[in-house]
């Protein structure tokens, strides 16, 4: 079955949402569309896009790429141009979060197209992401100084993103340094978490989008998830398309 996700039109709010608990959405945030340039909402339904099954033996493994079955893998890496190591990311991460909150609804998909929107899986700027799952050199994104996009002061002293006027959003999954505090997670299992690495960042997301709505299966639960990361009406638009691309391909 293949994935359909609802397109906006523009929303009159700011290109970044505060949720619950003073946590504000990660993102390389977007300039603001306006009405007469997006999409005409769609009607379609939401639902989860079928995905990898976990092989019994890898259901305990220590690091999230483990989990998904390795023949789908190969299959579907190939079909959608996501390197394997990067792809079993997002597919291991959607699998723990099944396992760990199995009313959430993430698809693979949805994590995937967000890692391209956001990153273009690891890749802007030149960076390249390696067989240990790092991105290098580093993905920071501009600074969040009230241009055209949100103003977020700086919150950590630069520590994560190493300006220390204005947070920016860093590694593959695009985390201000605010949210990297509350969701950071170790995916790969080196007993560390890191921004940069693509486990560990994928997993991150994944708990994020679930804590961000409901049941991603329903519609308007996967519009504020994907919202939570960034609230224009271009960029749901274009994680929808991408996601149901993903979603037919795999």
């Amino acid at each position: 079955m293949t994935a359909r996700y609802p397109l906006l039109p523009a929303l009159a709010t700011g290109a970044l949402v505060v949720l619950g608990g003073g946590c504000l959405a990660a993102a390389a945030l977007l300039p603001q569309t306006t009405d007469a340039a997006a999409p005409a909402p769609s009607a379609q339904p939401t639902t989860t896009a079928p995905g990898p099954t976990a092989a019994p033996e890898t259901v305990g493994a220590s690091s999230i790429s483990d989990l998904p079955d390795p023949p789908w893998l190969a299959r579907t890496s190939d079909q959608t141009d996501i390197p394997q190591h990067i792809l079993a990311a997002y597919a291991g991460a959607a699998l723990s979060v099944e396992q760990s909150e199995p009313s959430c609804g993430l698809g693979w998909n949805t994590l995937a197209a967000i890692g391209l929107v956001e990153s273009e899986h690891g890749t802007l700027g030149g960076a390249a992401i390696g067989t240990d799952g790092v991105a290098r050199p580093g993905i920071v994104g501009v600074p969040l100084d009230g241009g055209e996009v949100e103003e977020v002061p700086d919150s950590d002293g630069g520590r994560l993103d190493g300006d220390t006027v204005w947070d920016r959003a860093v590694g593959p999954m695009q985390f201000i340094p605010s949210t990297w505090e509350h969701y950071s997670v170790d995916g790969n299992g080196d007993g560390e978490a890191d921004v940069h690495q693509i486990d560990d960042a994928a997993l991150a997301a994944a708990h994020y989008l679930c804590d961000s709505a409901d049941d991603l299966r329903d519609p308007s639960g996967w519009i504020a998830a994907v919202a939570a990361y960034n609230s224009s009406s271009d960029y749901n638009n274009r994680v929808a398309e991408t996601a149901e691309a993903y979603a037919a391909a795999g």
